[in-house]
């Protein structure tokens, strides 16, 4: 059974874009994950082999705890009008000497797909990762035959930097994926008016 969604509040969020908020991820949002990793429409394009269970879920969450905040950052998506988890996204393989960062984002329950809190969320993390994190480039890989998703990604201003014939199994069979990149010159003239990193 998923935790209730908390009351809202009057707290104005640190990251948000106009439809979602970030916030970093707590104990009772292990539910959620432990859901959304089951399902399969959620998870076909990540490298998940098998549903996770809590008992992963907790022992993932606490080595998340020891990370964040160094070479991960990772946050939870929630809707502005109502606080509801939607998703999540991180930064993770963060390198500060060379200001790069892998990105990464799910969400979680496929009803929600398609309403813009992907982009919004993803907007949002990438302010945070030039203005706060001083990132200089910020990468993703993504699955070749994920049209919609590299779309998205291209909208936001990433660009094709190689492409990993075979990269990755998945489902029985082997998957071409994509690296993308996105510059800090890049997305300057791109952010969202109003968008605030924090």
């Amino acid at each position: 059974m998923l935790p209730p969604v908390p009351p809202a509040d009057r707290h104005d969020p640190m990251i948000r874009g106009e439809v979602v908020f970030l916030r970093p991820a707590e104990r009772d949002d292990i539910p959620y994950f432990v859901s959304w990793l089951s399902d399969a429409t959620t998870t076909r394009y990540i490298a998940l082999r098998s549903p996770i269970g809590r008992a992963m879920e907790e022992r993932w969450f606490d080595e998340l705890l020891e990370s964040h905040g160094r070479d991960r950052w990772f946050f939870v998506i929630c809707r502005l009008v109502d606080r509801r988890p939607v998703g999540s996204l991180d930064f993770h393989q963060v390198d500060s000497i060379n200001g790069s960062a892998g990105l990464g984002i799910i969400i979680g329950d496929p009803a929600d797909t398609g309403q813009g809190y992907g982009s919004d969320a993803l907007s949002a993390l990438i302010t945070f990762g030039f203005d706060e994190l001083r990132l200089e480039r910020i990468w993703l890989d993504v699955n070749a035959d994920n049209d919609r998703a590299e779309r998205l990604y291209e909208r936001l201003g990433f660009v094709r930097e190689a492409t990993f014939r075979h990269g990755e199994y998945r489902r029985g069979s082997f998957v071409d994926i994509n690296r993308m990149g996105l510059l800090r010159s890049e997305w300057t003239g791109r952010r969202p008016a109003g968008q605030r990193p924090g």
